[in-house]
């Protein structure tokens, strides 16, 4: 937390497992955002460190490194700080593989989120690389998971492609709401 900046903008983070499609999903979301240059590689565990980008003068986007495979030793130190300390943290979406479902790493950060009270997300990366079946089978356990297992996930799953763009609209209007910037009218 000692390098953390500082900042008073409302802020959102992006937590996975390693090489679930963090930075593609980060690019493709603010692809028309000139502030927020991601690099994308195709080694999973790339991001080594959390980075911050500025969203125009709306929001920050914090961009996790990944846990599980080649992810950073002090990872839990790093992370666990800024997600249960942070004040102007609105909310954390934890990416999961379209084509695995939720795995038994990703249940360990969502025992944490739940643990802490942090109310998160899920969003379902990689759709396009699922079968329809292999889809709608992770999306059916991954809604029970949700209505039987947590406590402060939101309920609505946000299924998205970053290759062919499919569900991004949707997931970057809901993350513009949670930020603040895109009220509900009545």
């Amino acid at each position: 937390m000692d390098h953390v900046p500082q900042l008073s903008l409302p802020e959102v983070c992006f937590l996975g497992r390693s090489n679930v499609g963090k930075s593609s999903l980060i690019k493709a979301l603010f692809s028309l955002a000139p502030d927020v240059e991601v690099r994308v590689s195709k080694n999973p565990g790339h991001t080594k460190k959390m980075n911050f980008f500025k969203v125009g003068k709306f929001f920050t986007l914090v961009d996790m490194p990944g846990f599980g495979y080649r992810a950073p030793k002090d990872f839990a130190e790093m992370v666990e700080p800024y997600l249960n300390h942070r004040p102007n943290l609105q909310r954390t979406f934890l990416l999961v593989d379209a084509q695995v479902g939720i795995q038994e790493i990703d249940n360990i950060a969502i025992e944490m989120l739940e643990e802490f009270g942090i109310p998160y997300v899920l969003v379902l990366t990689k759709i396009d690389k699922a079968s329809k079946r292999v889809m709608a089978m992770n999306v059916l356990k991954i809604q029970d998971f949700v209505k039987e297992k947590t406590q402060v996930c939101f309920p609505q799953l946000f299924p998205v492609s970053s290759l062919y763009y499919s569900g991004i609209h949707i997931l970057r209007c809901f993350i513009a709401h949670v930020a603040g910037y895109l009220p509900l009218s009545s």
